[in-house]
């Protein structure tokens, strides 16, 4: 297993997953997951098409080997080598030849961002069709056409992966992020990359951590139709984890969770945004259906549509930088720090403020350039180890970090005054 990966490294994996064509399904879900499991020893699970998967059914398998339209010359004009953004999404096979008249209801551009090639799919409903920018549409004359998609839409499998670093107890965290987009770079190779990264930085944790590589939608549908959720105590979904925005969490259907609260301690002090829940989104939507109602939250830089280069050809690896991958990783890392930590106590000592001096604990601060803030958060842990307070609300409630507050409940605990609530 990989070591902690820094910026650079975050994004040299982006730049090495950004070429290859993803879908729902297929094989280049298959390739990126090799590339992933370079760094992550990985589960991979294939899922056949037809399986009934709670109220939807896996989709044939899609996948593409050339797509094009030349013009006259023989000049591709638009070209699914230069761009996999060029053909529209799970198109099937198509080869004849057309009208620019006959092409314009399977061409599709941003009349508003006319450099661009937009990323359109059509999963569910079969058709055909190409992406390009408006510029190169403009650019065209009637043609005709000499039109390919070398594509097959046939059963196969529906592909996803996990990783477990098994923890002290069987309790689960939940990292999911979603692997179909093609090559767009924040969303979301950005997430995967982070996700790869926070994997490799976990050593020897106190919970179990389970990192899900899906499909969007029907991924995390399928994943949950054939596993047990009753482990899972905290969740994140991932995505946008590069781009140059603050960070956006959106809690859980919850609102409550542990991890709405920890993710907003952590982001508490610095520029961000708390979104409350909406059914709209990434996969937390799934985990966070009224049936299975899990505490998972997204965790995202600019959210979905927040962005001009959102879905488009400009979302490439020079849309995200090492500075904000670094970040986002930071970050989570934190997150996990609130997550292990976070236990409730009871007082040993609960008639009147014992005495610490006596106890060396006074002492034990000598020279600390933040002595006082270490006495009160001693205050604060002795006041509220009641067994029914956290160290995560006192931490809140003290508005101390959360890092101070434990440092002080094991200095306590060491000196005889604290014992972990059972």
């Amino acid at each position: 297993m990989t070591g902690a990966m820094t910026g650079p490294e975050m994004h040299a994996l982006i730049e090495r997953l950004y070429p290859i064509c993803r879908s729902i399904t297929g094989d280049g879900v298959r390739r990126t997951l090799e590339l992933v499991g370079e760094h992550l020893p990985l589960t991979v699970s294939e899922v056949p098409t037809g399986t009934q998967v709670l109220d939807w059914n896996v989709p044939r398998e899609w996948n593409v080997r050339d797509a094009y339209v030349k013009d006259a010359s023989g000049r591709r004009v638009v070209d699914f080598r230069a761009s996999n953004l060029h053909v529209l999404g799970y198109s099937v096979p198509v080869s004849g030849v057309f009208t620019l008249e006959e092409l314009r209801p399977h061409l599709h551009t941003l009349p508003d961002q006319p450099d661009l090639v937009p990323y359109r799919t059509s999963y569910y409903a079969e058709t055909w069709g190409f992406c390009l920018s408006r510029h190169t549409l403009d650019a065209m004359d009637e043609g005709p056409y000499e039109v390919l998609i070398d594509s097959t839409l046939e059963d196969g499998h529906l592909t996803y992966a996990e990783h477990v670093l098994p923890g002290q107890v069987e309790d689960e965290v939940l990292i999911s992020c979603h692997v179909c987009h093609p090559s767009l770079a924040n969303d979301n190779l950005a997430g995967v990359a982070v996700a790869v990264a926070l994997a490799g930085r976990l050593a020897d944790p106190y919970y179990t951590y389970r990192f899900l590589f899906a499909p969007g939608t029907i991924g995390a549908i399928t994943w949950l139709a054939r596993n047990d959720t009753g482990r899972i105590r905290h969740g994140l979904t991932l995505a946008c984890a590069g781009d140059p925005g603050t960070l956006t969490y959106k809690r859980s259907r919850r609102g409550d969770a542990a991890i709405d609260r920890a993710v907003t301690h952590v982001l508490r002090g610095r520029p961000h945004t708390v979104l409350d829940f909406s059914p709209y989104g990434y996969d937390e939507r799934q985990f966070c259906s009224p049936g299975f109602d899990l505490p998972v939250g997204s965790l995202t830089r600019t959210p979905y549509a927040g962005y001009p280069e959102y879905h488009t050809s400009a979302d490439n690896p020079g849309f995200v930088s090492p500075e904000a991958l670094a970040d986002t990783l930071e970050t989570l890392w934190q997150v996990t720090r609130v997550l292990e930590g976070d236990r409730s106590y009871v007082n040993l000592s609960p008639y009147g403020e014992p005495q610490l001096g006596r106890r060396g604990l006074y002492g034990s601060l000598g020279g600390r350039s933040d002595t006082k803030q270490a006495q009160m958060a001693m205050l604060w842990v002795l006041n509220l180890s009641d067994g029914e307070h956290s160290l995560l609300e006192i931490a809140d409630r003290s508005g101390m970090p959360f890092a101070v507050v434990a440092e002080a409940a094991d200095a306590l605990t060491g000196a005889g005054l604290l014992k972990e609530r059972a």
